[in-house]
């Protein structure tokens, strides 16, 4: 079991940047799957970005503006989100990825990012 805590959401305007962070109650290490997840009012959860070992998989509405990384060191992924638009506003949520049972496990309580000016 792992517990996940999100932080660094905020109100930030347009073109702006934000930098979300994952920590983990316990070692990633052995986590070989990490995911930032978001969802917007009245909108499904989607997948916007994901870790796997050092690959990296972004959504095509985000590729090139955000950029996924962890630090099994510190237990901590980040969420890099430059270049922000209104339709990026949303609760960002981290979440680790069950390889055994291959669906997404353990969730965060979510952060709020907000792009407005």
């Amino acid at each position: 079991q792992v517990q996940l805590v999100e932080s660094g959401g905020g109100l930030v305007q347009p073109g702006g940047s934000l930098r979300l962070s994952c920590v983990a109650s316990r070692s990633i290490s052995s986590i070989a799957v990490m995911g930032w997840y978001r969802q917007a009012p009245g909108k499904q959860r989607e997948l916007v970005a994901r870790i796997v070992g050092g690959i990296t998989n972004y959504a095509d509405s985000v590729k090139g503006r955000f950029t996924i990384s962890r630090d099994n060191t510190k237990r901590t992924v980040y969420l890099q989100m430059n270049n922000l638009t209104p339709e990026d506003t949303a609760v960002y949520y981290c979440a680790s990825y069950s390889t055994s049972y291959y669906y997404w496990d353990y969730w965060g309580q979510g952060t709020q990012v907000t792009v407005s000016s």
